[in-house]
């Protein structure tokens, strides 16, 4: 005789699953990694977001992890910021830590645009061998160098300009980035947003995976439960 669900059962199990989600709401943690060329600035962006100003005094390693809570839509959430450095000696290093990394902060320079090439010649490649599917914000760096007269002028020289904003726009779209952002460590603008951006993104995309996970483990055990003709 096959097994009988009632409400009672069924509303225990709904509060169980309640209280499992709420749990896990306060026990998220999201991955996130800052991704691209050398001196684009992303030790400058993880610092300024951190203390909350610009520092010139911390001196970057080959890997450093930051970790710290913020609150997103009031459930406080572990964010693990993962700073890598870009130069090409440490591509097997970096290449170790994307399978696990719930987003990707993509950082070229505005006023470099060799680091906006690298981005679909070098970066896309490289995470995408190591990590399918975890979301990318796309982020333009050093937007506070865009108007530096000496810059424009290196720039000139070499027959060159800044990564205009419609440009930046078009590669989002190309490799398919959750947001795209402009930002300055020095000034802060936009700063906070992509941090934002991409703790959003981690958050939507882990539940969606876990989501889709219980989906299909439901839909197996569906299946075997008429297979033994338990369910009627």
């Amino acid at each position: 005789v096959p097994p009988s669900i009632d409400g009672t059962w069924k509303n225990k199990m709904a509060q169980a699953c309640q209280r499992r989600d709420k749990a896990n709401r306060l026990r998220e943690e999201v991955s996130c990694m800052l991704v691209g060329d050398g001196a684009v600035g992303k030790t400058s962006m993880i610092i300024s977001y951190i203390f909350n100003g610009y520092t010139s005094e911390y001196r970057q390693t080959a890997f450093d992890v930051f970790t710290g809570m913020v609150h997103v839509n009031g459930a406080p959430t572990r964010i693990k910021l993962i700073d890598t450095a870009g130069q090409e000696e440490f591509g097997h290093f970096r290449s170790l830590c994307y399978a696990h990394v719930d987003v990707f902060i993509l950082c070229f320079s505005l006023v470099n645009p060799v680091s906006f090439d690298n981005i679909t010649s070098k970066w896309i490649p490289q995470i995408r061998a190591g990590n399918l599917t975890s979301p990318i914000v796309l982020v333009g760096t050093q937007s506070d160098l865009c108007h530096n007269v000496d810059i424009l002028i290196h720039l000139d020289q070499l027959h060159t300009k800044p990564v205009h904003f419609s440009q930046a726009r078009r590669l989002k779209r190309r490799i398919k980035a959750h947001h795209y952002v402009e930002c300055s460590a020095l000034t802060q603008h936009n700063l906070k947003d992509v941090f934002d951006y991409a703790i959003s993104a981690a958050i939507k995309h882990k539940r969606t995976g876990t989501k889709s996970k219980n989906l299909s483990l439901l839909k197996r055990l569906k299946i075997f439960c008429r297979s033994r003709k338990i369910f009627m």
